[in-house]
């Protein structure tokens, strides 16, 4: 929706087009009170103020309140918000306001050094105004405000007077100036530019006259004499003085326009377009913009876009040079050869160049002094090749291209960079619209979407593929993303009507120049199983140290050939990780030494979550180069990794790498678990049970245990019951006492899902016989807590009490917090069935404080549903809703449909 507001003159609203009704005068006051301050908060006793002033009514807050209503029934297109102590009126751009508009145009032509370009700007701003502002509002802040205005408006129209003035334009502006003496008899610099323009033309007395009139009125009115200024003009005036005189441009001036034609079929990059006007603008010294980013991903159509957009900022010329710094066909341009063409368009004769470099420079610096022009040094290869065509005094402003970051000119000469990134999926389509055709790609949508997807935003690729249906106009589209559908041919496709400017061809400038550390590690980068990989995968992907690995990813940065979306984590674009992985040597082993950082690494950080997890005993070599991880914060980095572990794992059942896949399900057990993601671990463990088919006896047994308690944790319970049947024959032949137990435990979990806590219980008791057999402590721990929870769910309480006791013993002598949480669950569960509802109370939020800490927030739903139930019990309802609202919440997050609905119908009771 288009928005216009409008103070500059009475207060209107425009959405889209048509007037909006703003209501009665006092309730225009309120909008106009928001809207001077946009998108900033107005404390409502100050909103009072402007609206009321001391004549406020009793009940003015509540009056204010519903005149904002009204407002924003009126005005459906905006936002008017609260906000801490006040109101807000929210527009996406402040210059949608007229008052913010007019402010904007004369900062920008106050600070422009051109003339006719700051007039312009002035002239924009003066046409805003429709007659005396805020007309029609009366209020004491209304009539302050309007008085402000009235005065920045004078101070504009003697600003442009004097710019005027300036360029020669005295002629027309004399009438305009006698009524503004008029209107301000006493201003000295009205009267001066006044007396000025009836001088120049050729009214030398009516000047005199003027001068004479204004003396006699300060000295009537004031008792003063005209200032210094405007007695030395009337003296200059007597005499004729040739200073008068309209300035002159230099005759022999040059005026060079260099700049190559715009770019056809430009896009997108409204941002990118903003933060270079911001970048360059004019501020006293030489603004330097450098737009930085891979080989064909926009940079010259960039520069050259925001260029002749604003062409008319630079008067006195436009200087472009293509440095051909990444250039296979010729070699880079010298910084002595790019002075002298420059020198030769800006008017000096060849014969007239200085043979040194240096006094080259120096001609080229004294040529441009003083004037305004834009200086465009693209596809530049390093600092060096700039510094010499930087101008040195202010009014100039260079924009460089560059595939490299170019540090050295923001940190010597104050350069903003810029990086050009690939385009949104809009800035994409409406490439291929200006190319193609809005009909022909309207014909084939889902071709569109494919080819769109399969170049991802990448411009240079946008545009072969553009070319290529523009030179094939009977070919349907689908073909084209048949084509490019394969990623071992795509580079191909994209490379085949015009080799030399293709994708491969850009990307082998860049490789070309890499030394053999960046180039092992930007090649194997291709092989990335995930989007992106942090510095440690990197190393053992690279069978690098991760000093060197570290120090070619930055280098491979200041390339453009590698970015960071988010710190410490690197990516490629997906064409140019084509392009690396077909450059890329022993691929297979690469992957080998990353599949087994990623899998020795879960592992390593899931026995930080749980020293107790029974690890399945294999070994296996690690591949030399390969160096894996020991996670400090083992749940962060699961986060950060999970979708590389799981691209980890695909690669190595691709591989027939089936340790090394079943490693990748198992090191991620507790993570999935505390994280309550179960369909993710569910598709985990299907893989993980594919490798084990192929690993022995007991590795399948774990494997069938860990399915059926994925399954059993999705409510999918037959098939969790017959994975741990399973599982239990496997142990029960190999004899494997340890789990034995484990898999009981399982089984009573699954069973408790069907409501069958006595079976529930038989299989609870034999996992703590077990594990008492065997004499394993902790497991003792967690097989007496599972039993007291069965016994208190039968009504058991003082035996299941006691186990629960002994059991807390175990977990605080082996200071195991999680199993503490779990117990301190099970004994909130007993006090709560025994009507201590205070108790269970207590014991339930320790517990999921506990948990909290942990990081595990699977287990916390529960705990709030049993939670809401004790804190009914002690009759606090408020209490025992937020309780239920919050497992509700985390029960639809994790996706427990039968659970939601349980509390769901738990709530309607409480109703």
């Amino acid at each position: 929706m288009t928005v216009g507001i409008r103070m500059l003159g009475g207060v209107e609203v425009e959405l889209d087009g048509r007037p909006a009704a703003l209501g009665h005068t006092r309730q225009q006051h309120v909008f106009a009170a928001l809207a001077i301050d946009v998108n900033a908060v107005v404390p409502v006793d100050e909103l009072v103020d402007r609206v009321w002033g001391e004549q406020s009514p009793q009940r003015a807050t509540g009056t204010l309140q519903s005149y904002l209503t009204r407002l924003r029934n009126a005005l459906p297109g905006l936002a008017i918000v609260r906000r801490s102590g006040g109101y807000a009126l929210l527009v996406d751009d402040p210059l949608t306001v007229d008052v913010r508009l007019f402010e904007h145009l004369v900062d920008r032509a106050r600070t422009t050094s051109a003339p006719e370009r700051a007039v312009e700007l002035f002239e924009q701003a003066l046409q805003l105004w429709r007659g005396e502002a805020l007309a029609g509002l009366d209020s004491p802040w209304a009539v302050a405000t309007r008085e402000l205005l009235d005065r920045q408006l004078f101070a504009a129209e003697l600003d442009v007077t004097d710019l005027r003035l300036q360029l020669g334009r005295h002629g027309v502006l004399v009438p305009e100036l006698v009524e503004r003496a008029a209107a301000h008899p006493l201003d000295e610099r009205a009267a001066g530019q006044l007396m000025l323009a009836l001088y120049r033309t050729g009214r030398q007395a009516e000047a005199l006259a003027h001068y004479e009139a204004v003396r006699g009125r300060l000295a009537t009115e004031l008792g003063a004499d005209p200032g210094v200024e405007l007695r030395q003009l009337h003296q200059r005036i007597l005499t004729a003085n040739p200073v008068l005189a309209v300035p002159a441009r230099p005759a022999d001036q040059v005026v060079p326009r260099q700049l190559p034609a715009p770019p056809t079929g430009f896009a997108g990059r409204a941002d990118e377009l903003a933060a270079l006007s911001e970048a360059l603008a004019d501020t006293g010294g030489v603004p330097i913009a450098v737009i930085v980013g891979n080989g064909g991903i926009g940079k010259t159509a960039l520069a050259l876009r925001w260029a002749h957009l604003r062409i008319e900022d630079f008067p006195d010329g436009q200087l472009h040079v293509n440095l051909r710094g990444f250039d296979p066909s010729a070699p880079p341009v010298t910084p002595s050869t790019a002075v002298r063409g420059f020198l030769g368009a800006l008017g000096v004769e060849p014969r007239s160049v200085p043979a040194d470099p240096d006094a080259q420079a120096a001609l080229y610096r004294s040529r441009v002094a003083g004037r305004r022009l834009l200086v465009v040094l693209d596809n530049a290869a390093d600092v060096a090749q700039v510094e010499p065509l930087l101008p040195g005094s202010p009014g100039c402003a260079v924009i460089v291209t560059s595939r490299n970051r170019l540090a050295g000119l923001v940190t010597k000469h104050g350069a903003r960079p810029l990086i050009a990134g690939i385009l949104d999926d809009s800035e994409a389509r409406a490439l291929l619209d200006n190319r193609v055709g809005v009909r022909r790609l309207a014909a084939e949508p889902d071709a569109v979407a494919e080819i769109l997807a399969l170049c991802g935003g990448f411009p240079l690729a946008l545009s072969i593929a553009a070319g290529r249906a523009q030179i094939r106009p009977g070919q349907p589209l689908a073909v084209l993303a048949d084509e490019l559908r394969d990623a071992s041919t795509r580079l191909g496709v994209l490379d085949e009507d015009d080799p030399g400017s293709g994708v491969t061809a850009m990307l082998s400038c860049s490789f070309d120049t890499l030394t053999a550390d960046q180039a092992r590690v930007f090649t194997l980068l291709g092989l990335v199983p995930g989007d992106d990989i942090d510095l440690h995968a990197a190393a053992s992907l690279a069978g690098l140290p991760a000093g060197r690995t570290a120090q070619a990813l930055r280098d491979l940065e200041q390339r453009s050939l590698v970015s960071q979306d988010s710190p410490g984590r690197w990516r490629m674009h997906d064409l140019v990780r084509l392009y690396a992985a077909n450059r890329a040597e022993d691929p297979e082993a690469a992957l080998r030494r990353v599949v087994v950082f990623y899998a020795r690494s879960a592992q390593a950080g899931n026995r930080v979550l749980d020293p107790s997890f029974p690890v399945t005993d294999a070994d296996e070599p690690i591949p030399p180069g390969c160096q894996p991880l020991a996670p400090s914060d083992p749940m962060a980095w699961f986060d950060e990794e999970r979708r590389c572990l799981l691209a980890a794992q695909r690669i190595a059942l691709e591989h027939g790498w089936h340790l090394a896949a079943f490693w990748l399900a198992e090191g991620q057990v507790i993570y999935y678990y505390r994280r309550g993601r179960h369909h993710d671990n569910l598709a985990l463990w299907q893989a993980g049970a594919a490798a084990a088919e192929h690993l022995g006896l007991g590795v399948q047994g774990v494997a069938h245990r860990q399915l059926g308690r994925a399954h059993s944790r999705l409510h999918q319970l037959p098939e969790a019951i017959d994975e741990l049947n399973r599982a239990l024959a496997v142990f029960e032949q190999a004899g494997d006492l340890g789990q034995l137990s484990r898999t009981h435990q399982a089984m009573a979990l699954v069973l408790e899902r069907r409501s069958d806590d006595l079976a529930s219980l038989d299989h609870a008791t034999k996992a703590l016989d077990l594990a008492l057999r065997i004499g394993h402590r902790l497991w003792e721990g967690e097989m007496r807590n599972l039993v007291s929870w069965y016994l208190a769910r039968l009504g058991k309480l003082d035996v299941a009490h006691e186990e629960a006791r002994q059991a807390l013993e175990v977990f605080r002598e082996l200071d195991d917090r999680a199993g503490e949480a779990d117990t301190l669950d099970s004994l909130g569960l007993i006090a709560e069935r025994g009507g201590r509802h205070a108790d269970a109370v207590d014991h339930f939020r320790r517990s999921i404080e506990m948990y909290r800490e942990l990081g595990n927030f699977t287990v916390i739903a529960g705990l709030h549903d049993r939670l809401g139930r004790a804190l009914l019990g002690l009759g606090d309802r408020p209490a025992a809703r937020r309780a239920w609202e919050h497992a509700l919440a985390q029960y639809h997050e994790q996706r427990r449909e039968a659970d939601v609905e349980r509390m769901r119908d738990q709530l309607a009771e409480l109703d």
